[in-house]
C-alpha cells in the first residue's frame, strides 16, 4: 500500500512539474499576445457588467474588431479576394460583437486515464442578433491581412435595452 501510494504521489509531482515545463518553455511572443486576448476579454467583460447594471445614461460603447487574412479567401482576382477578406472580417466583429452582448456558450470534454489527459475537447457557440452596428474603419494590416472595427454606440444600445425592458 505505501509503495502504491508513494508511485501515485511521484506521479502527481512529475505532472506538476511537466505541466511547468510547459509554461516556460513558451515563446515569449506568445505569452505576450495571451495576455492581450485575455485583458481584451476581461474588458469586454466589464463591458458588459456595465451595460447590465447601468441606467440609460452612463451605458458603454461597445467596440469589435475583425481580422480576416486575404490570400485564403475565394475569387478569380485580388480585388475579389480583397473584398471577401474584409467581408470575412467583419463578420468577425459582428461574432465579436455577439460574445459581448449574449455570451459565449462553452462545452468542452475531458478524459483522463490514470491521471494522464488522454483527450481534451471544447467548443464555443455563439447565437444572437445585432443591430445598430457601424463601421468606424477598415484598415489593412500588413500585406495580405484585413482589419474591421464595429461598434454599437450607446444611444443605439440605451434604446435596444429600453426596448427590452419595457416588453420583459
Amino acid at each position: 500500500m505505501n509503495k502504491v501510494f508513494s508511485t501515485a504521489v511521484s506521479m502527481v509531482i512529475g505532472l506538476v512539474l511537466l505541466t511547468g515545463c510547459q509554461h516556460v518553455t513558451k515563446e515569449p511572443i506568445v505569452v505576450d499576445k495571451i495576455a492581450s486576448v485575455e485583458a481584451s476579454q476581461t474588458q469586454t467583460l466589464v463591458n458588459i457588467k456595465d451595460v447590465f447594471d447601468a441606467g440609460a445614461e452612463n451605458i458603454p460603447t461597445l467596440t469589435a474588431v475583425g481580422y480576416a487574412v486575404t490570400s485564403t479567401q475565394p475569387g478569380r482576382n485580388e480585388a475579389q479576394k480583397r473584398l471577401m477578406a474584409i467581408r470575412s472580417a467583419r463578420m468577425a466583429a459582428m461574432r465579436d460583437l455577439a460574445e459581448q452582448i449574449h455570451g459565449l456558450q462553452v462545452d468542452s470534454s475531458t478524459t483522463v486515464i490514470d491521471l494522464i489527459v488522454q483527450n481534451d475537447t471544447f467548443r464555443g457557440m455563439v447565437n444572437g442578433t445585432i443591430r445598430g452596428a457601424r463601421t468606424v474603419r477598415i484598415n489593412p494590416t500588413g500585406t495580405d491581412t484585413y482589419e474591421v472595427v464595429l461598434e454599437i454606440d450607446r444611444e443605439t444600445i440605451g434604446y435596444l435595452l429600453t426596448t427590452a425592458r419595457k416588453t420583459a
